[in-house]
């Protein structure tokens, strides 16, 4: 059979997604359940433990497909960008309601009520969504005693263009391997959570992206504008104008602005070698 990349492929020894059949071998094929990330976040490893490695996160509003649920795992596929692990059972819910609003805010915190001298439940990240049942004076109710400074969300259909913009008020997020929020990011959740907040559709990870997203340019670091995607072999960094780069890197541990070519000639010997493609999106998407 045909290898797949086991990232997006919904299927175990024991166990597959039903649409697999015959694509994959497996004991038993299964119906995927849809379901709604109601936590903040939700960390998904490749094995359901929770000292396994972080492979990435969803936040609030993402929707997942769920196969099976073992000790308090669930086995899924994100619906964002078709990743598949195991996130913990309880931080998801049901697809209903729908979200309404996405959080523009790098983070935004839950309130009990529409009042910000409250003690507040915790907080939501940039990109973050939630259902808004009502507004209530400067707060929006998302749920049972739950509520959000309004002026920190746009609804879903927002988009923010400047993906640059985006990435560039992200400066100084801690470096995280498998981060996707704003309390943490890694190089390719660094430039997806960007494009996403454009409305871009973007898989996860660096040679996913490097696949998927734009046209190659020829080689050479001369020319470069705005939004130019610059690839290593596990690496992705986002252009801001000709001369410098913005991407989150374990050298600094922050996303951090620098210019391209110290960036190209300490990854080259520290680290990912040689830059492997720079690409262009259409300037409609920069």
């Amino acid at each position: 059979m045909t290898t797949r990349d086991p990232r997006l492929t919904p299927a175990r020894p024991d166990l597959a997604d039903s649409r697999l059949r015959g694509l994959v071998e497996a004991e038993r094929f299964v119906e995927g359940q849809p379901r709604r990330v109601v936590a903040a976040s939700a960390p998904l490893r490749r094995t359901p433990r929770v000292e396994a490695g972080l492979d990435t996160e969803a936040v609030m509003g993402e929707p997942v497909t769920v196969y099976d649920v073992t000790d308090g795992f669930a086995f899924v596929q994100l619906g964002l960008d078709g990743y598949v692990g195991y996130v913990p059972e309880d931080a998801l819910g049901p697809v209903d309601p729908a979200p309404t609003h996405r959080v523009t805010a790098l983070r935004t915190f839950l309130y009990p009520e529409p009042n910000m001298k409250r003690p507040n439940g915790g907080y939501l990240s940039l990109g973050a969504s939630v259902s808004a049942q009502d507004r209530d004076g400067d707060f929006l109710r998302v749920g049972a005693d739950a509520y959000v400074f309004a002026a920190h969300a746009e609804t879903v259909q927002h988009r923010e263009p400047d993906f640059g913009g985006t990435a560039e008020r992200l400066v100084g997020t801690p470096y995280l391997w498998g981060g996707r929020t704003s309390l943490g990011l890694d190089c390719s959740g660094l430039v997806q959570l960007s494009l996403l907040m454009a409305g871009i559709a973007c898989p996860r990870d660096a040679d996913m992206q490097e696949a998927a997203l734009g046209d190659a340019l020829p080689p050479g670091l001369d020319g470069l504008l705005r939004g130019d995607l610059v690839f290593w072999k596990g690496h992705v960094g986002l252009m801001l104008d000709t001369d410098r780069l913005i991407h989150a890197n374990g050298h600094h541990m922050t996303v951090a602005v620098e210019p391209l070519r110290e960036a190209v000639a300490r990854i080259a010997e520290k680290s990912f070698g040689a830059v492997t493609s720079i690409r262009r999106l259409p300037r409609s998407a920069a």
